[in-house]
């Protein structure tokens, strides 16, 4: 048998290796990094162009214009107002006593009523001083008869004079006597000192009462004080007889009015304030001493102002700010409305509106209510609805 001429034997060792075919194997890394390449190329277009397709759809998706009520900045003359605190105080109050000590044998008044002055309020047992005091009257009244007779004599030029004198002093010592037991007397019967209401009485009958010691208290509410601390640099505009309101926290919403009567000629040193004193009418008496004040000045008018609802400001601590209405003409010829954040410098804040020193003009317009959903370059509408009252239930100063 040849074993060249075999079909299935080839002609050459059995133990030798076929040979690599390094073509085919270049072939094939070239087909898979076309491949890859090709995958790679298809995702990164597929992110170009899903990243351009986000950016037009929030592009045309713009969101709907936020609805606010819009205010018109303005120009007007507003109150001139110094603004304090203090509390009141009456005219006349007193904390009624006794001169002397003596025991009490009746009261007469009650707690809580209205008495006239000289109204008798308490009685001291006086039985010695009225002993006293008719002893005295009986004395003068024989001084008076021994004077009497020595005159007599005396012009007949029957007695010396020297007996007229000293019958004139026996008399006017009696007289002297009489004057000091009716003082002490007057004293053992309490008076009302000027007409008020009495407060809560603090004795009883039976009770010895030392001198000195409070009976009851005694105001007059008609007229009051109204007392008041400003700084020194208010304390220039102030001047006597200026009109002043004045609230407390008993009757919310209602004001009481009245002149300045006295301005503390020293500021003090300490707290670089001076006091202030003026008087308010109280025919209702309804207001009492030591009530907490809020007291207003009313000072001469300033020039115009402008002005907003005070609603309209932002105050935060990097400054305050509005947002200004403005008017953007789009591209169709249509009109649209977008807000832009304004910082202003604020001054006195009266009735509901805030001064503006800087920053607007009159005639601007701004949001008023609905800021808080807003930032600067939003679309808005203006909303139909009437404005609420702002505030609701502004001071009334």
């Amino acid at each position: 048998m040849n074993i060249v001429t075999e079909a299935n034997i080839a002609g050459r060792p059995v133990a030798e290796k076929p040979r690599a075919r390094p073509v085919r194997m270049v072939l094939w890394f070239i087909i898979v990094g076309s491949l890859l390449a090709a995958v790679a190329g298809g995702i990164l277009y597929f992110e170009h162009w899903r990243t351009g397709f986000i950016k037009s759809i929030f592009a045309n998706n713009k969101p709907p214009p936020a609805t606010v009520t819009v205010a018109e900045a303005k120009s007007e003359v507003i109150p001139n107002l110094m603004i304090a605190v203090g509390d009141l105080a009456a005219v006349h109050q007193v904390n009624v006593t006794s001169d002397v000590s003596g025991r009490i044998t009746d009261i007469m008044f009650a707690a809580g009523s209205t008495v006239k002055a000289g109204s008798p309020l308490v009685q001291l047992f006086d039985g010695p001083e009225q002993g006293d005091l008719a002893s005295f009257k009986a004395q003068a009244t024989g001084a008076q008869l021994a004077l009497d007779r020595a005159k007599q004599l005396a012009a007949r030029q029957f007695g010396p004079q020297s007996t007229v004198d000293a019958a004139q002093a026996t008399y006017d010592q009696a007289n002297a006597g009489i004057a000091k037991t009716e003082a002490i007397i007057s004293q053992k019967l309490v008076r009302a000192p000027f007409d008020g209401e009495l407060g809560v009485r603090h004795v009883e009958v039976g009770q010895f009462l030392t001198a000195g010691t409070q009976i009851v208290t005694l105001t007059d509410l008609s007229t009051l004080y109204a007392n008041f601390t400003v700084t020194e640099k208010g304390s220039a505009a102030l001047k006597v007889g200026q009109t002043v309101r004045v609230a407390v926290d008993a009757y919310p919403g209602r004001t009481f009015e009245g002149k300045i009567n006295a301005i503390e000629p020293q500021i003090a040193t300490d707290t670089r304030n001076i006091r202030v004193q003026a008087t308010i009418d109280n025919p209702d008496h309804i207001l009492k001493p030591g009530m907490f004040t809020t007291t207003t000045v009313v000072l001469p008018d300033k020039p115009p102002v402008v002005t907003v609802p005070e609603t309209a400001v932002d105050y935060t601590l990097y400054g305050d700010s509005v947002f200004l209405i403005t008017e953007k003409k789009e591209d169709d010829g249509k009109t649209s409305l977008t807000v832009a954040r304004t910082f202003v410098r604020t001054g006195n804040r009266i009735n509901g509106r805030a001064e503006i020193l800087s920053g607007l003009k009159a005639g601007d317009r701004v949001v008023a209510v609905g800021q808080l959903k807003l930032q600067s370059g939003a679309a808005v509408a203006i909303s139909t609805d009437p404005a609420p009252p702002i505030p609701a239930n502004p001071p009334r100063y």
